[in-house]
């Protein structure tokens, strides 16, 4: 089959260096959860979206693809995305430190179930099945997330259990029904301030 020539200019348009996870590109309240205790991380849109709330994202990759890649830091100590789902499916393969992953068919129910990975294991959630996971090591570590490709803003994403809807609200954060975000007054300055603290970790 034939394809358009490449040059090497375009290749360097598609490299992304760990350098560029930085201040400039993080979005650490990318989600409602985000400001929660126990929920905090930086998140990287690599490529697509990666099932942000928040508009403020800005993919490292631009060109089109099939898929949607994201990256993200999480402090130590049980921090993590909080309970969700998603209408695709949504693979993590952690990069550094030790993970708790944590599932179950019923947003208000107890989890059904719990897998703990390291370093390079991984994990495919299927749609529709509520999870979590946070960083139980004593460290930040990075984890790498795939999603399948969806389009951002058509509607709720992520699903969020009803407690943790809860809890955000009691912080000033709600999604609307497209899945944006809808930011409290003070946004710029949590935002400010979970930048310095993530950073400086």
């Amino acid at each position: 089959m034939p394809h358009p020539k490449v040059t090497p200019a375009e290749m360097r348009q598609r490299v992304v260096r760990f350098s560029d996870y930085n201040e400039e590109n993080a979005v650490p309240l990318m989600f409602i959860d985000s400001m929660l205790p126990g929920h905090h991380r930086l998140n990287f849109a690599v490529i697509g979206d990666t099932a942000s709330e928040n508009p403020d994202f800005k993919p490292l990759l631009t060109q089109p693809h099939n898929f949607q890649i994201g990256m993200f830091k999480a402090m130590p100590h049980g921090n993590g995305p909080a309970y969700h789902t998603h209408d695709y499916i949504e693979l993590f393969l952690p990069l550094e430190g030790k993970w708790r992953f944590y599932f179950g068919n019923d947003p208000e129910g107890e989890p059904e179930g719990e897998l703990f990975l390291e370093k390079w294991d991984l994990i495919s959630f299927p749609p529709g099945l509520w999870r979590g996971f946070e960083n139980i090591g004593d460290e930040p570590a990075w984890c790498f997330a795939v999603q399948e490709t969806h389009n951002v803003f058509e509607g709720k994403d992520p699903y969020w259990a009803p407690q943790v809807m809860r809890k955000a609200q009691e912080y000033g954060f709600a999604s609307d029904e497209q899945g944006r975000m809808i930011k409290p007054a003070n946004y710029d300055e949590l935002n400010a301030r979970m930048l310095a603290e993530m950073f400086n970790a």
